[in-house]
């Protein structure tokens, strides 16, 4: 079979020949495209004769789709899937896995790079230190002992959890599911608005579907604390972000950590958040670390490697 990596994966070329190599050792010819192109019409022709195609968060629509007639597999090297028309997929018969897992640790470990940066005040206390600055009017706050509130508790929010616990912090938590994990560990459910009334950090970790678009809007924003920060290192529509800056700049919540936004990355000057008061921001990176980079790249051809043997992981159609 064809199999066509449509875009970089964000690892160098030997390590996709590395990953890629079970699925060479059953005589499948894989093409590695190390440039990333939007334009239908060059997606149709990278992927009109693979039988399997593999992407990451390019955006992979019914347009390029219905040109692909021999497609039987997509596997998306991520977790998100609101980039593709999984719908139109599963009309067409074409098994779609993501890569469920990969960026646990990696945008764990950034919520908290987030949290400290926004609390302590980092970006400025660098700032200042270059300017041959003392610490003024940069004396922060601990995360130790606060209220930390999570919303979402699939896989990467637990591990957010769990990681708060370890800091010292009262944690709660809001999510449609509950898991054993989170109760074992004594972290309590409450109400949507319970937490956003009680936490002092309040941290996203939702799906960006229908029912979430939006999810913390003007309403939800008054319910917070003054002296409370936002973290989003879900997906960007989840959030208002036009309420979310204008409630930094009013003073209404004390601070914000956004690595993700309506669009991806870059992000305009004028964005309503690069003209916010006390944000920090980073470039939707959380995902991206060198491991989880490689190892979304094992498991995108382990869901082929499985999907062949009729013992299908990760699926979504």
């Amino acid at each position: 079979m064809k199999i066509v990596i449509m875009e970089p994966l964000g690892i160098t070329a030997e390590k996709v020949e590395e990953a890629a190599k079970a699925v060479k050792q059953k005589g499948h010819e894989v093409i590695y495209y190390e440039t990333r192109t939007e334009n239908t019409a060059e997606l149709i022709e990278r992927g009109k004769d693979a039988d399997i195609i593999i992407i990451a968060n390019l955006p992979f629509r019914k347009e390029v789709i219905e040109h692909c007639q021999n497609l039987k597999m997509l596997s998306i090297a991520f977790t998100g899937v609101d980039h593709v028309d999984v719908d139109y997929c599963k009309q067409k018969g074409i098994t779609v896995c993501n890569a469920a897992g990969y960026s646990t640790n990696a945008v764990a470990e950034l919520t908290f790079g987030l949290a400290i940066s926004v609390l302590r005040n980092i970006p400025a206390c660098d700032d200042k230190t270059r300017a041959e600055g003392t610490k003024a009017g940069l004396v922060g706050s601990e995360l130790y002992g606060k209220t930390f509130g999570v919303i979402g508790t699939g896989a990467i929010g637990t591990k957010v959890a769990l990681l708060a616990k370890a800091f010292g912090c009262n944690v709660i938590a809001y999510s449609r599911t509950k898991r054993e994990a989170i109760t074992q560990a004594g972290i309590t459910y409450v109400s949507l608005e319970e937490l956003l009334k009680q936490s002092d950090i309040v941290s996203l970790h939702v799906p960006f579907n229908d029912a979430t678009k939006g999810f913390i809007g003007k309403e939800q924003l008054a319910w917070m604390k003054s002296s409370a920060i936002l973290l989003n290192t879900a997906r960007g529509g989840v959030v208002d972000n036009q309420a979310l800056a204008d409630a930094l700049n009013a003073g209404n919540i004390a601070g914000a950590g956004i690595d993700v936004y309506e669009m991806e990355p870059p992000i305009q000057k004028n964005h309503p958040l690069v003209c916010a008061k006390h944000t920090v921001l980073t470039p939707h990176v959380a995902f991206a670390s060198h491991e989880a980079l490689y190892a979304r790249a094992l498991i995108v051809f382990d869901n082929i490697i499985k999907w062949e043997a009729g013992t299908p992981q990760n699926l979504l159609s």
